[in-house]
């Protein structure tokens, strides 16, 4: 199972990140997660939305570039260790960690690991094998 990520460009001038949101607001898409990586020049805002698919057309439509990444979402017990033996089942697969950012929801007390790597499918099947708990779209939109 992966989830829907929105990633948009911005540059890096003074309300851009207050546009992103003001759009979305307006058009009752709400922001579940938010990761920005930046640069002087420019950042990457990585989102997780209630309505990935809205909202990327609602941000393209103010001239934004967007684009879509399916990225994995992870429920872990938010207590020490817990995102250690997670990231030690990828690297002893051989499977290469992007990016991630983490967040705890309301539904419950875990914490949620939103992860990508060079390949969705292995790490899935380890982490199934391992029994680590997987978040499908509906768990993550709704937190």
């Amino acid at each position: 199972m992966t989830v829907k990520q929105i990633n948009v460009f911005l540059e890096n001038e003074s309300g851009r990140l207050a546009d992103v949101t003001s759009g979305l607001a307006k058009n009752k898409i709400d922001i579940r997660a938010l990761y920005i990586a930046d640069t002087t020049e420019y950042g990457i805002l990585r989102m997780l939305v209630n309505q990935p698919d809205d909202a990327q057309i609602v941000l393209q439509n103010l001239g934004f570039t967007v684009s879509q990444t399916k990225v994995i979402a992870v429920a872990i017990p938010d207590t020490p260790g817990t995102l250690d033996k997670v990231l030690e089942i990828l690297s002893s697969n051989g499977i290469s960690l992007e990016y991630l950012y983490a967040f705890v929801g309301r539904a419950s007390s875990d914490a949620v690991v939103v992860i990508r790597v060079d390949d969705n499918q292995k790490a899935l099947e380890y982490f199934e094998a391992a029994g680590v708990k997987v978040l499908d779209d509906k768990e993550v939109y709704g937190i």
